[in-house]
């Protein structure tokens, strides 16, 4: 399994040496600044694919949402508020990191060795996320292919005759789904009654057709063989797209990264027409705003974490893609940039979907918070039944779900990415130059773990993954790693490190940085995390409750991915020399080999490494002290 495959070899082989001759990837271009590891072929490529990686689908079905639930505009005041002295701090602090040192999430931490395990949490993380992520897209892929034929499957006039007086039953005829060489059928289906009465008919096609649901996580059911031929179609593509790294992935996001908002300003623009569509925009973010909501705590830590979670922070990807910036790269720059991008995008989004939604809430005579809805109610029921209402209703439901599609890939580049960059800086010598056989092991091996996630029961597996391993794990790795940078590493010290990529700059411009990761940033995630875990509640699926051993599966995934945060710090210690203070202190200062990757900027900057070895190594206390101020 590739979980132990990375976790299960000696710590030291996790930390190679810079130095120590590796294969050549023959991926790597002639052009390439680092010629062992290789760089983005241009800036674009880079940026693209930042963008493409922290704007993802929660943008388009988590923000709209939640902005309405918090009083409308009134939100985007701790959401902004939370951008600033969370968001930027930590994405900023991450691509500095891995640009800075060239290297992926886990060998990061040559810098503070105690906290190596922080790396191998986000490598975990992106695991599991990439599993379920990817089923997302699968049945983003199957409705897009649902979307050829007219009318729409879930339309009330396809066939599917269901209506608010009924008894929740309905019959549904056979859907033929063709486009090229896949075909996807979806056998009759009638309701058994266990529906609750009045579900739309996009409901039922999302349970009964789509999904084929069971009644609960106790029942799993067969496997949907339609959406089980969808998710290897969307392993396919994310495979062939990063077979060359980011040489392939880098072209791929030209069209990804810009598709998504091409979309949603003809979806706007659509939607803007439609009547009703103003009182859309109304509920999302007008008038009816309410201040009063700024009082509640709830709102101020949905805003932190929709933040934190919105750009991507201690996923691991951040680093992964920074490490193949050229060296004297402006990563500060280019952090502004696709921060306010990525937010701007979210309130841009709000608008697109509202406005559509408010057309429907006019057709339905309902208030828009009856069809207003977060998460997969959103995505795969209220606003494919409100496309469902337009004219030529297949064109918009095609693009709308293509850029769903383009919007996840984009994010599952990123985490596939994590993965290969963890086990090809842990093992050069072996994986360096075989890129397209690592991509295609590890794709062939999330394809067949997310299997389950296809069956009767799959959506409450995708629930539990997202529940629990999307939620105060990357809290509590970020919070580490703002600590463990700040005050284990050195805050001036990394900010020195900064300078030699970006140049000097006065003390007034690190005056805010300093704040926030000495202070704002840490109790800031501190205060989220316990707030969390304060309110926590087991998850549900709608009204479907999950059984116990679900939750306690949900816990030991939790586990499973921070346990390795304690046992390589009490490893790393161990490992040491001398008594217990000195084999800590050793464990918390950085490697002999920590530094910028190729050779010239270590000496350009460094001199010598003589400066950095650990105290294990025999360097007395004064000369570490003499070269800690001269760093």
């Amino acid at each position: 399994m590739l979980l132990f495959f990375t976790c299960n070899y000696p710590i030291s082989t996790l930390m190679t040496t810079n130095n120590e001759p590796t294969r050549k990837d023959s991926h790597v271009g002639t052009e390439d600044e680092n010629t062992d590891r290789g760089n983005w072929s241009s800036k674009r490529e880079y940026m693209l694919s930042m963008i493409g990686y922290a704007v993802g689908l929660g943008n388009v079905w988590r923000f709209p949402y939640l902005a309405y639930k918090h009083g409308g505009g009134a939100f985007l005041i701790p959401y902004t508020i939370m951008l600033a002295v969370a968001g930027v701090p930590l994405f900023f602090l991450e691509s500095s990191f891995g640009q800075f040192c060239s290297q992926g999430p886990i060998n990061v931490w040559k810098a503070v060795p105690i906290l190596q395990g922080v790396g191998i949490t986000m490598m975990l993380v992106s695991t599991f996320v990439s599993i379920y992520y990817n089923i997302i897209i699968a049945y983003s892929i199957y409705y897009l292919f649902a979307s050829f034929q007219y009318p729409l499957p879930w339309s009330g006039a396809s066939g599917m005759s269901c209506n608010a007086t009924d008894i929740g039953c309905c019959n549904s005829t056979v859907y033929h789904v063709s486009v090229v060489s896949l075909n996807v059928t979806a056998e009759n289906h009638t309701c058994q009654g266990d529906f609750v009465p009045g579900q739309s008919p996009s409901e039922q096609y999302w349970n009964k057709v789509a999904l084929q649901r069971t009644s609960s996580m106790d029942e799993t059911g067969p496997i949907v063989w339609h959406l089980a031929l969808c998710l290897l179609l969307a392993w396919i593509i994310v495979g062939a797209a990063l077979f060359k790294g980011i040489k392939s992935s880098g072209k791929v996001v030209y069209f990804t990264a810009t598709f998504p908002y091409i979309v949603l300003l003809i979806l706007l623009i659509r939607g803007a027409t439609l009547e009703g569509a103003s009182n859309g925009i109304e509920y999302y973010i007008g008038s009816q705003s309410n201040l009063t909501k700024l009082g509640e705590a709830e709102v101020w830590k949905d805003a932190a974490t929709q933040i934190f979670f919105s750009l991507s922070i201690a996923w691991g990807g951040l680093m992964a893609l920074s490490s193949y910036n050229k060296f004297y790269n402006n990563c500060y720059q280019d952090s502004i940039i696709v921060c306010v991008t990525n937010c701007g995008t979210s309130v841009f989004a709000g608008f697109a979907i509202f406005s559509i939604l408010g057309h429907m809430a006019h057709v339905y005579k309902k208030p828009v918070s009856e069809v207003a809805d977060a998460g997969f109610a959103l995505a795969f029921i209220a606003y494919p039944d409100a496309l469902s209402k337009l004219p030529i209703s297949p064109l918009w439901s095609i693009l709308f779900f293509f850029m769903l599609i383009t919007l996840g890939l984009d994010s599952q580049f990123a985490g596939i990415e994590v993965i290969t960059t963890c086990l090809q800086d842990a093992y050069p010598n072996v994986l360096k130059s075989r890129r397209g056989l690592v991509t295609t092991a590890v794709c062939i091996l999330l394809f067949l773990l997310g299997l389950p996630c296809v069956t009767g029961a799959g959506i409450y597996w995708v629930n539990l993954i997202d529940t629990f391993c999307a939620g105060w794990i990357l809290l509590v790795a970020g919070l580490l790693e703002v600590i463990g940078l700040a005050f284990l590493y050195g805050g001036n010290r990394f900010i020195k490190d900064i300078e030699m990529m970006i140049g000097t700059k006065n003390a007034l411009f690190w005056l805010w940085w300093r704040a926030c990761w000495f202070f704002i940033t840490p109790e800031v995630l501190i205060i989220i995390l316990g707030w969390s875990l304060y309110t926590f509640t087991p998850p549900t699926y709608g009204s479907v409750t999950y059984p116990q051993w679900g939750i306690s599966l949900g816990w030991c995934m939790t586990a499973f991915c921070l346990l390795w945060i304690p046992i390589l710090a009490v490893w790393r210690v161990y490992k040491a020399n001398g008594h217990l203070w000195q084999r800590v202190k050793s464990a918390c200062s950085p490697t002999e080999d920590w530094g910028p990757y190729l050779e010239h900027h270590r000496k350009e900057h460094y001199g010598t490494r003589a400066s950095f070895q650990c105290v294990d190594q025999g360097i007395s206390s004064k000369i570490t002290e003499a070269a800690s101020k001269i760093i």
